[in-house]
């Protein structure tokens, strides 16, 4: 679960990470009365779940209350990245003498937390990681005893010179280690760490991503989610117990199983495809997910043509078929359908779908290529 910026400043707050004041705003009005309120010069900040919001225009400076009405208007009037900005933060300028970046991320390859820190912060993590690899410290923590003091000071040194600054580097690094863990964290990052003309060190940007699997037993951290900053289709895959990752092709995939959902957009990568999205029912033979399932990737204008990837062990190739005939008679489909299934009551399957109109194929090979090609508007790779 993303959460915004503000909301993990105020979680990092809570940890004694220094952070400047800062107020939301939903409308420029509101904007320029907080601008008002702290009296100098401003940053205007877009509140959404996307990287980029510099280059996109998401962040900008105001000089007066004047100013920050007028750049707040710009801002909420933004899309970035499909996601349209309805919040802004207002928050006070601060001298910049350098710009550095931290930040946790768990690692599936060693199975633990690793800091990553760099001098060269401001920009995107991956930049530096491809281009001054040099730059970038990578550290795994040990679970068992979390980030050490000593760690934290190597980390920091890495970062300063400066005794002084070196101190509190580490001290926050260790703060935010805290946050990370009590917090239910996969990610948490501060980019930029900055340090001011006087010699402070003081965390200007955060960022965090809350473990999905932590959501239940962190009630107060469930309740930051701001569905209205999410895509539509995520909120509505969730609330219809789906599995859905939208991505940027043109095959829609629906899927049991998260194995053979990852077998099945590798297939359609390597017969010349872009998948459009990572969409699992799991191993429910209930027919109302396969019509949400349908309903959210008929959704999406980018899809050019559907497959049905189905395995039936616990899932019941029938209630499948059940379901995308009810689905395709509340909402006829205006591109083409591939459908694979294989498995559990596979001979009622066939017959519902034959009843209707409609066929399987069993081979996945050969549905994906179909499905691939009827995307493409030729022939598969």
């Amino acid at each position: 679960m993303n959460i915004h910026e503000y909301q993990a400043k105020e979680i990092f707050r809570k940890y004694g990470i220094p952070i400047p004041p800062g107020e939301v705003a939903t409308t420029p009005e509101a904007a320029e009365a907080i601008a008002r309120k702290f009296g100098t010069t401003v940053v205007i900040k877009a509140q959404v779940h996307a990287g980029g919001r510099g280059k996109a225009g998401g962040v900008k400076l105001a000089k007066t209350p004047e100013e920050a009405r007028n750049v707040a208007a710009q801002i909420l009037k933004l899309v970035i990245k499909g996601l349209p900005v309805r919040k802004v933060l207002v928050t006070p300028a601060a001298d910049i003498a350098s710009e550095a970046y931290v930040g946790i991320i768990v690692d599936r390859a060693s199975k633990r937390a690793v800091f990553m820190a760099s001098p060269a912060g401001g920009i995107d993590i991956e930049e530096v990681a491809a281009k001054t690899p040099d730059k970038l410290l990578k550290h795994p923590i040990d679970p068992r005893y979390g980030l050490q003091a000593f760690e934290a000071m190597q980390l920091a040194f890495f970062l300063y010179s400066d005794m002084k600054q070196v101190r509190a580097a580490a001290k926050i690094l260790l703060q935010l280690y805290q946050a990370f863990v009590e917090n239910g964290g996969s990610l948490a990052e501060i980019n930029p760490l900055v340090t001011t003309p006087g010699g402070e060190v003081v965390a200007l940007d955060a960022k965090m991503v809350i473990d999905d699997n932590e959501l239940d037993r962190r009630p107060d951290i469930a309740a930051l989610r701001d569905e209205s900053a999410e895509d539509p289709s995520e909120v509505d895959a969730r609330k219809a117990n789906l599995t859905f990752i939208k991505l940027d092709g043109n095959v829609g995939c629906v899927v049991n199983g998260a194995g053979l959902a990852m077998a099945t957009m590798d297939l359609v990568k390597y017969y010349g495809g872009e998948p459009a999205n990572f969409l699992d029912i799991g191993g429910s033979s209930n027919p109302e997910k396969v019509v949400a399932a349908l309903r959210i990737i008929t959704s999406d204008p980018s899809v050019k043509a559907i497959l049905f990837n189905i395995f039936g062990g616990i899932t019941r190739t029938d209630d499948v078929a059940n379901g995308i005939v009810t689905a395709i008679k509340q909402n006829p489909l205006k591109v083409p359908l591939v459908i694979r299934l294989t498995g559990t009551n596979e001979e009622i399957a066939l017959k519902i779908l034959k009843e209707n109109g409609l066929s399987a194929m069993t081979d996945m090979d050969e549905a994906v290529k179909k499905a691939v090609a009827l995307a493409t508007g030729g022939k598969a790779a």
